[in-house]
């Protein structure tokens, strides 16, 4: 079961009611997304007692189980993609794993080909993490690519950045440039992407979105070496 399919089956569980409600909203000509937040509101009103906290949750839920599209900038006004890896596998030759680096992956390969599709028609600098950097510079000849590197402690010991410390490392770099940071073509898994661009912008990137109009890619890899990726809990 991927993210999606369990975030529609625990928000189906979750909101029986508001469902059931939403078929007569949608009845009497009131359905539709507004529809869906008047019957939350009403379902949750009941369930807490207290309408105000009703108003201020629902937005809250709508946009994490219902709302699953980044929020995007157009490929015109990109200055930089900024690509986040997704599904890395276990290290093919094995060894210990906090001292030997995971496989990119067949994720990562996919995700590298949809910024080369993005980056020949918006020849901008690139910053990827290393497992999608690595196909950039190898398979596509990508020159303009900064690397995202994992930390490695003086024993060996491999520490992989989270999203938000690739951000903080790109906003890092780029704050200096003469134009500022400026804004960033965020490129990740389809159901990953839009926490990506959230988190970029938490970072201090604030003028950051999906490129619009580009589809990521969206299929799990059942070998993935992170227990939260073979199967989207992430």
């Amino acid at each position: 079961m991927d993210r999606r399919r369990f975030a529609a089956a625990v928000a189906a569980g979750a909101v029986v009611p508001v469902v059931a409600g939403a078929g007569q909203a949608q009845a009497e000509g009131t359905g539709g997304q507004e529809g869906l937040r008047r019957q939350m509101v009403k379902a949750l009103t009941g369930a807490l007692g207290d309408r105000a906290t009703a108003e201020a949750e629902v937005p809250r839920i709508l946009d994490v189980c219902f709302d699953w599209a980044p929020p995007t900038v157009e490929p015109a006004k990109v200055d930089f993609l900024l690509a986040y890896a997704f599904g890395n596998r276990a290290p093919a030759g094995g060894g210990d794993p906090a001292k030997v680096r995971y496989e990119p992956g067949p994720v990562n390969r996919e995700l590298a080909d949809t910024v080369a599709r993005i980056h020949r028609r918006r020849k901008v600098p690139v910053y990827a993490q290393w497992e999608i950097a690595h196909f950039l510079t190898d398979v596509h000849g990508l020159t303009d690519v900064t690397s995202i590197e994992p930390v490695v402690a003086p024993d060996g010991t491999i520490t992989y950045l989270s999203t938000y410390g690739v951000a903080a490392q790109v906003a890092a770099a780029r704050k200096g440039l003469p134009g500022g940071i400026g804004t960033a073509g965020v490129v990740g898994f389809r159901d990953h992407v839009k926490r990506c661009v959230l988190t970029t912008r938490l970072a201090g990137i604030a003028s950051a979105g999906a490129p619009a109009g580009t589809a990521m890619p969206g299929t799990y890899d059942p070998r993935s070496g992170q227990a939260w990726t073979p199967c989207g809990y992430f």
